[in-house]
């Protein structure tokens, strides 16, 4: 039972952050980030969530940087928008399965021209 509130608080969470990513947050260096995921421990205490940024490396540096200064004003608009007893703390990290399927994709397409 408290998996399913844990999974529900965790799609609520990732809309919000998309919402705030694209509406509300301003800093330039926040480039093309895109929320693929958020899993939320089961006391609803802590939220890890999982991001692409696309551009090159300092980009995605820069990106990352720029959202954990943004992590406090991201997690009050969260306790405001979602009823809970307590926001979750916030914890940005790179996902990097879009990356290592490309990276994939590349070798096999490599392999079947060289046939």
């Amino acid at each position: 039972m408290a998996n399913v509130r844990a999974n529900r608080v965790a799609e609520q969470i990732k809309k919000e952050i998309s919402a705030i990513l694209q509406r509300e947050l301003k800093d330039p260096r926040i480039g093309f980030i895109t929320v693929t995921d958020v899993e939320v421990t089961g006391d609803l205490q802590q939220a890890t969530v999982f991001v692409t940024v696309y551009g090159e490396d300092s980009e995605r540096s820069d990106s990352l940087k720029a959202l954990e200064k943004a992590k406090g004003f991201i997690r009050k608009e969260i306790g405001s928008r979602i009823q809970l007893r307590k926001t979750p703390e916030l914890f940005f990290q790179v996902d990097e399965s879009i990356e290592q399927g490309n990276r994939i994709e590349e070798l096999i397409r490599k392999m079947n021209s060289k046939e």
